[in-house]
C-alpha cells in the first residue's frame, strides 16, 4: 500500500467523522434560523449529509475496507463555534447572517477535504471512488452557493438594519420558521467565492 493510499484512507476516515458530527448539529441550526428560506436550506443539507455519509461508506466498500470514522477535531471546533454563535446572537436580527457565516466555514472545510480526496482518488486511478466523491463535492458547492444567495438577498441586510429592528418584528421573523420545511431542493453546481459575505 502506497503512502498516498494510506493518506487517502486517513482523510476519508476524518471526513466520515466530520459528516457524522454535522448530522447532529444541522437540525439545531435549522431550528434556530429566523427565515424559512435559511431553515429550508439547512434542513435540505441535512438530508444531503445523510446521503453523503452513505456515499462515504460506499467508498470504503469499494476499497475493500471497513467504514471507520476518525474524530475530526477541525469539525469539532467549527461546530463548537457555531454553538457559541447560536447563544450569542439568538435574540438578534443578525442571527441568520451569523448562522450563515458558521455554516459556510463548515462548507469550505468540507470542500477543501473533498477536493483533496478527489485529487488523490484520481492519482490512485480509482474512477469509481472519484465519481462518488465528486457527487458530494458538487453538493457541498451548491449548499455553499445557496447560503451565499440567502446572505446577499436578505440576511446581511437584516443584520445591518438590526439596531432599528423592534422586538415585535424579530418575533415575526422567528414565527416564519414554523412553516413546513421543503426538503431536497436541487440546484446546479457552481463554484462559490472564498469570501461570499464581503462585497
Amino acid at each position: 500500500m502506497s503512502d498516498l493510499h494510506e493518506l487517502f484512507l486517513a482523510e476519508l476516515a476524518d471526513v466520515y467523522g466530520a459528516e457524522k458530527q454535522l448530522l447532529k448539529a444541522l437540525p439545531k441550526m435549522a431550528k434556530a434560523a429566523n427565515s424559512s428560506e435559511l431553515q429550508e436550506a439547512l434542513s435540505s443539507h441535512f438530508s444531503e449529509t445523510e446521503e453523503q455519509v452513505e456515499r462515504i461508506e460506499q467508498v470504503f466498500e469499494a476499497l475493500g475496507k471497513p467504514a471507520k470514522a476518525k474524530r475530526c477535531k477541525a469539525m469539532e471546533g467549527l461546530l463548537a463555534e457555531g454553538k457559541e454563535i447560536l447563544e450569542e446572537w439568538k435574540d438578534s436580527a443578525a442571527l441568520d447572517a451569523a448562522l450563515i457565516s458558521a455554516a459556510q466555514k463548515v462548507e469550505h472545510y468540507e470542500i477543501a477535504s473533498y477536493g483533496c480526496l478527489c485529487t488523490w482518488a484520481e492519482l490512485l486511478g480509482n474512477n469509481e471512488v472519484l465519481d462518488l466523491l465528486k457527487q458530494t463535492m458538487n453538493e457541498e458547492e451548491r449548499a455553499d452557493k445557496k447560503l451565499t444567495d440567502i446572505a446577499e438577498s436578505s440576511s446581511n441586510t437584516e443584520a445591518e438594519e438590526g439596531q432599528d429592528v423592534e422586538p415585535q418584528k424579530r418575533a415575526k421573523l422567528r414565527n416564519r420558521s414554523s412553516r413546513p420545511v421543503r426538503l431536497g431542493s436541487k440546484r446546479g453546481a457552481e463554484k462559490s467565492p472564498m469570501n461570499p459575505n464581503i462585497r
